[in-house]
């Protein structure tokens, strides 16, 4: 898989600039739209809730503590839940070109990981000029911004091939999880902050995946501290068995899954 990644490296990086390039035709605006999209969610949950949870949030001397908070989170969230949604409908998708072309159909899911990649630079690009403008200060713990964001992409993916697999067989699951990840972004301190949750039930969140890379991401940005190491490393096996699961199972169902399509 790895040398036909290689091979067909150019066909990847042109897939990536074509759906960058197809998303944003006839579109004023452009690129834009990658970064006011998460903006506007950011503004009107900050207009609605921030007199009520700024008080709440610990150590972040800035009166737009909140929004500092709550974008950190959401960096993480948006790709985590892009490359999911994205890798759901991939196979299905791109059905057509699978039957007629002949190509390492392994490419379809890193040119999601590379757009999505993009789309998340160029947020985090736009998330630092107005963190600066607001005068938030950063700290050398913004370089662990990287490890984390390969490793999320990792876990995203896997997760992503798995479902979508299942999704060519079983197409409910497309209609499932959208719902599912509504309720899981609620369940993820994101909006709110870690202390409004009951102390007799804070336990539970070490069983969501998606919690470690948010608190991670809030604290290397929003508090300029390092993440929890026993979290990252945690994250990291589950990411790690998560892709080589997906890897394994799309091996096996690659031929029966063109059938179906």
């Amino acid at each position: 898989m790895l040398r036909s990644l290689w091979q067909y490296r150019q066909f990847i990086i042109s897939s990536i600039r074509n759906d960058l390039v197809n998303r944003f035709t006839r579109s004023r605006l452009g690129a834009l739209w990658i970064i006011l999209n998460p903006l506007a969610q950011v503004a009107i949950y900050a207009l609605v809730l921030s007199n009520v949870v700024a008080a709440k949030l610990p150590d972040i001397d800035n009166k737009y503590g909140y929004a500092i908070y709550l974008m950190a989170g959401l960096l993480g969230w948006n790709l985590f839940s892009e490359v999911l949604n994205r890798s759901l409908f991939l196979f299905i998708e791109y059905g057509n070109l699978m039957k007629k072309v002949q190509f390492p159909r392994i490419t379809l899911p890193v040119i999601v990981a590379g757009t999505n990649l993009v789309n998340n630079a160029l947020l985090f690009v736009a998330m630092m000029g107005i963190f600066a403008i607001v005068g938030h200060r950063f700290t050398l713990q913004i370089i662990w911004l990287v490890p984390l964001t390969i490793i999320l992409v990792m876990f995203a993916l896997g997760l992503g091939i798995i479902l979508g697999l299942i999704n060519v067989f079983v197409r409910d699951l497309g209609q499932a999880v959208p719902i599912i990840l509504q309720i899981l972004f609620w369940f993820t301190p994101i909006v709110y902050p870690l202390n409004i949750i009951p102390a007799a039930y804070r336990h539970l969140l070490k069983f969501n995946p998606i919690y470690h890379f948010t608190s991670a991401y809030q604290s290397i940005i929003a508090y300029g501290e390092p993440p929890n190491f026993i979290s990252l490393l945690l994250v990291t096996l589950i990411a790690a068995l998560m892709l080589f699961l997906s890897l394994f199972l799309f091996r096996r169902a690659n031929g029966e899954m063109v059938d179906v399509l």
